[in-house]
């Protein structure tokens, strides 16, 4: 088996410094294959985008800070390595598409300026010769006239074409592995799936890994080869995207999978999960999920349920996760 290309370790991020601070991602473990498609799945506030944020080093500064755990990739630990080394890596061989590209582009530079500079700090390239990437990158994510849109700035794009700059900004220099931070958020039905179509097919074509951050169902099953569902900063199953759907352990996972509407049935009654995200200075004794949960019992409050096995590739931290009932 090939070693894994990214491998996070126990992975504790914290906000803030008053009182130990909050922790906004606990004790998260998991690997990303070569060329493989990862998804992770939760409520916005689950630790999705911090956990992306650990791996690329942006964490907000003060604020943030890791405060145990490693990140390996290709073997070597991101949180050992020297800045200038790691800023190396990122933008090169560690590609980032973000969630709002409108936040995220510089509004005072052109599309074209903002590429060539992530293709000029990363490969001895002139100017021209990086106009001309860029270029091809743009008409390789499908923005039509690319050599025109160059020069346009990003209020002049709508949101699927300032998503593909994204994108062809994230992969113009061929990396090893990409994370996608909700990519198609706030996008209409037929413009995600022309760009889901679209990562698929530049991901055949560069032979990368992706890492993909979306709180969509369905763009997991559409798209990912093995899911990590997440939970107020904590692992809560992780599987194959086929046994995610078909055998769910975890009572929240279920609860999501409930609450995706079914295209097939269309007369099928929407479940929700009760209740909201516990606060992350505030949180409940033993399992999170617990308050929100049907299935809980006196000992789901006793501490944090362990990830338990229940086949080689698929495990979940409930204590209850053998009951046949919903949530």
């Amino acid at each position: 088996m090939a070693a894994p290309l990214l491998s996070v370790r126990n992975l504790r991020t914290v906000f803030g410094t008053g009182g130990g601070g909050i922790v906004a991602v606990d004790d998260v473990s998991f690997d990303v294959a070569p060329r493989e498609v990862v998804g992770i799945v939760g409520e916005s506030g689950s630790g999705k985008s911090v956990t992306a944020l650990s791996i690329m080093g942006l964490l907000p500064q003060p604020q943030g800070r890791i405060a145990a755990g490693a990140i390996l990739f290709e073997g070597r630990d991101l949180l050992q390595m020297p800045p200038r080394e790691r800023r190396a890596l990122r933008g090169g061989a560690m590609g980032m598409v973000f969630q709002e590209p409108m936040t995220s582009l510089n509004p005072v530079f052109t599309i074209g300026d903002q590429i060539v500079e992530t293709i000029r700090q990363h490969e001895r390239m002139g100017t021209r010769a990086a106009r001309a990437r860029a270029v091809d990158m743009l008409g390789r994510v499908g923005i039509a006239a690319p050599a025109r849109r160059l020069d346009d700035y990003p209020h002049q794009l709508s949101g699927g074409m300032r998503q593909r700059v994204m994108i062809a900004m994230a992969l113009a220099c061929s990396p090893r592995l990409l994370l996608a931070d909700e990519p198609t958020t706030a996008l209409d039905v037929t413009i995600q799936a022309q760009l889901l179509d679209l990562l698929r097919d530049l991901q055949a074509e560069f032979g990368m890994a992706i890492v993909l951050i979306t709180h969509n169902m369905g763009v997991i099953a559409e798209f990912a080869d093995r899911v990590l569902v997440m939970y107020a900063g904590r692992m809560a199953e992780e599987a194959p995207v086929g046994r995610i759907f078909d055998a769910p352990k975890h009572p929240y996972t279920i609860g999501l999978l409930a609450s995706t509407p079914d295209i097939v049935e269309d007369n099928v009654r929407l479940r929700t999960i009760p209740g909201t995200l516990p606060n992350l200075a505030d949180l409940p004794p033993g399992c999170r999920f617990a308050p929100r949960c049907t299935r809980a019992i006196e000992a789901c409050g006793a501490g944090q349920p362990p990830m338990r096995d229940f086949a080689a590739d698929h495990r979940a931290a409930c204590i209850r996760a053998d009951m046949d009932a919903a949530p």
